[in-house]
């Protein structure tokens, strides 16, 4: 068959006839024949999606409570610094300061080691911490020193990525 070429227009040979399907019948059927495929791709990017944003979340965690260890260490560490002749235990003192300087943290699993004038009053103890005899080496201009550790919780699903994880914030002031 032979097409003729008349005025820009394509026309057919008698008795033949040519249906032209239209651009807009030619996108939606092409749409619809797509259609699953948004959901399928959906579906192979959501784990790793969840898997990213749960994995932010653990370690925003993790950070919230090392920062809430490091200023209730520093708290602590200011206050045992000051308290030279006016506390009787100055670990409990320091470690009562840390307990309310850090509320969303376990008080049962921290754990202080004081040094005082470079002697260890209170070494790896938990809660409660005391140091009976421990005014006598609050000196004037001497050191002091708050190191507090908490172990972190790093569970991510049943997967616990680091088991052995602990959180170390350690302070050291002049005793005044």
């Amino acid at each position: 068959m032979m097409d003729m070429h008349i005025g820009g227009q394509t026309g057919a040979s008698p008795g033949v006839r040519v249906e032209a399907r239209s651009s807009g019948k030619r996108a939606r059927a092409r749409a619809r024949d797509e259609q699953g495929q948004a959901l399928l791709e959906f579906a192979f990017v959501l784990p790793v999606l969840l898997t990213l944003l749960l994995g932010v979340i653990v370690f925003g965690l993790a950070l919230h409570n090392y920062l809430t260890l490091t200023n209730a260490t520093n708290l602590g560490a200011q206050l045992l610094s000051m308290s030279r002749g006016q506390t009787l235990d100055p670990c409990q003192t320091t470690s009562q300061a840390v307990y309310a300087a850090a509320p969303n943290l376990i008080p049962a699993n921290l754990k202080f080691t004081i040094v005082l004038n470079g002697t260890s009053v209170a070494t790896n103890q938990p809660s409660p911490v005391t140091c009976s005899g421990g005014q006598q080496y609050l000196v004037a201009s001497q050191n002091a020193q708050v190191t507090v550790t908490y172990p972190c919780n790093l569970n991510f699903f049943i997967f616990n990525p680091a088991p052995g994880c602990t959180l170390t914030a350690q302070t050291t002031e002049i005793v005044q």
